[in-house]
């Protein structure tokens, strides 16, 4: 897969480019021109946990990691129909379940489970148990408090098979289920457990066959509309749960649109109306097999700080967004030996400065560090989310001595510019950017600032253009007049020449 990279920055040298002797993986972002360019590394690979560091045995084809409210982290262990708790150090197994208690007292056991959930609210564990048909609700000690499993409503297709993959909960109690044959969004569930419907279908994309077709359904009877095939969303992959938000996200290689999503508590797309792009902006090309690569975004994990983290099924690499969907790092890639390489990634989580992938094939949580670059991005980033513009000044110029490509800072430098009432400045930074958005608003600025301090001039001269209109508009009327007269003055000569004629013949 290192083939597929080089397509990425083919322009790049890959001296320039290494992170350190001992990455696998060369460090670049996107220019305003939306061109792969070399940059600093955000992150760097720590190391990478197995189960036998753990003392556990060997994971098998781990699916999902969370971390909870207390900075426990718990794995879907999937083939070995466990879920494993471990300490934030990764050095110690709090607990693993593999059997829980059901009220009625019997034991039950996990089958191929795909997703893990804690809520903060209750402190309990939701378990996506895949080939169970259900989502199991207990509490820390593994006691089951209630099971969800296929409606019985006439919304849900009784023709398919309840087959949950991942699950979160909200605030209040609400469950939602991402099911793995199902592509009208999120099955959605009470707290009492009551099938409430379909939560966040993703759009069908808009392609040119499809308007064509929409197009001839305007003139196609109903009879051979009931015949024709629908066009179908895809479906949902993964999400995220971030106070009042749910962030979705979607590994389709041909969806362009809802690649990833904020849903509102109404199911709104709060990304909807905004030009996005997640993952690499162009296919990858691996000239081995003669074979292009679209991003497949599998995971998605919102950090503490309000950043987006998007894991790439199709490169292994983690593409880390700030609140406004900004581009701030690229971290890891396909490598089936190098620590921070991946063979199969799976799912991603976070906490404090450091990020946590999950790889199914080699059945490792690696863990990559932040680096000084990302920490001063971080804190840059951090303050201009906190809407502190100026403190993010001086991070972001630090950001620029170290990178002078590093687009991110150039928008935050022509926002802080903005905010403290520097439009000429700003503008400069904003058009580095190519943020348009930004220098309309200063030059906005900087034309009302042009106004005021020149404002006694420009009504001078504003008095003079008109003095000098209206002296022109009198010299030229007093000629007019004066031509007119001439003229009047010519034809009544003219007359009485003709008329003396007249007389003498």
């Amino acid at each position: 897969m290192s083939v597929i990279f080089s397509a990425a920055v083919i322009s790049c040298t890959a001296a320039s480019l290494a992170v350190s002797a001992d990455e696998p993986y060369d460090v670049y972002n996107y220019d305003r021109w939306g061109e792969a360019i070399p940059s600093q590394a955000g992150y760097i690979s720590e190391r990478a946990v197995t189960g036998n560091d753990l003392g556990i045995g060997h994971f098998n084809e781990p699916q999902d990691i969370f971390r909870d409210f207390n900075n426990i982290f718990y794995i879907a262990d999937m083939g070995n129909n466990r879920v494993v708790a471990v300490n934030s150090d990764f050095d110690e197994v709090i607990k693993i379940y593999d059997s829980f208690k059901m009220p009625d007292g019997s034991t039950t056991t996990l089958k191929k489970p795909m997703g893990i959930f804690v809520s903060e609210q209750t402190g309990w564990l939701y378990i996506a148990d895949s080939e169970n048909s259900r989502v199991l609700i207990s509490d820390l000690d593994g006691n089951v408090i209630s099971e969800i499993t296929k409606p019985t409503s006439e919304v849900f297709d009784q023709t398919k098979t309840f087959l949950p993959q991942r699950v979160i909960a909200d605030k209040a109690g609400n469950v939602y289920i991402v099911l793995g044959n199902i592509t009208t969004g999120a099955a959605m569930f009470n707290p009492d457990g009551e099938f409430m419907g379909f939560y966040g279908a993703n759009r069908v994309e808009a392609t040119a066959e499809i308007v064509g077709n929409y197009l001839k359904n305007l003139f196609t009877s109903e009879t051979k509309k009931a015949h024709k095939a629908r066009n179908i969303p895809t479906g949902i992959t993964s999400f995220d749960i971030e106070g009042d938000f749910i962030f979705t996200c979607t590994s389709s290689t041909t969806q362009t649109t809802d690649t990833v999503k904020k849903l509102n508590s109404a199911g709104n797309n709060i990304f909807a109306n905004k030009e996005l792009a997640f993952g690499d902006y162009t296919p990858m090309y691996d000239s081995n097999t003669n074979t292009s690569y679209a991003t497949k975004i599998c995971d998605i994990d919102i950090a503490d700080d309000g950043n987006i983290n998007c894991l790439d099924f199709t490169t292994g690499r983690i593409f880390q967004y700030d609140e406004d969907c900004n581009l701030l790092f690229i971290t890891g890639t396909i490598a089936k030996q190098q620590v921070g390489g991946f063979n199969q990634v799976a799912a991603l989580e976070s906490m404090g400065a450091n990020l946590y992938v999950l790889d199914m094939m080699k059945n490792t949580v690696t863990i990559f560090t932040e680096t000084s670059f990302g920490e001063i991005v971080h804190e840059a980033a951090a303050y201009y989310n906190a809407g502190q513009y100026e403190k993010a000044l001086e991070p972001w110029y630090e950001v620029l001595r170290r990178d002078g490509n590093y687009r991110r800072a150039y928008i935050g430098v022509a926002s802080a510019l903005l905010n403290a009432g520097d439009y000429e400045g700003a503008m400069k930074y904003a058009k580095l950017a190519d943020a348009p958005a930004i220098y309309n608003k200063a030059f906005e600025g900087y034309r009302m600032d042009f106004l005021d301090e020149h404002f006694t001039e420009i009504i001078i001269v504003l008095i003079l253009l008109i003095i000098a209109l209206v002296i022109l508009s009198r010299h030229f009327k007093k000629k007019r007049l004066a031509r007119e007269a001439a003229e009047i003055a010519e034809r009544d000569e003219r007359r009485k020449n003709a008329g003396k004629e007249e007389q003498a013949t």
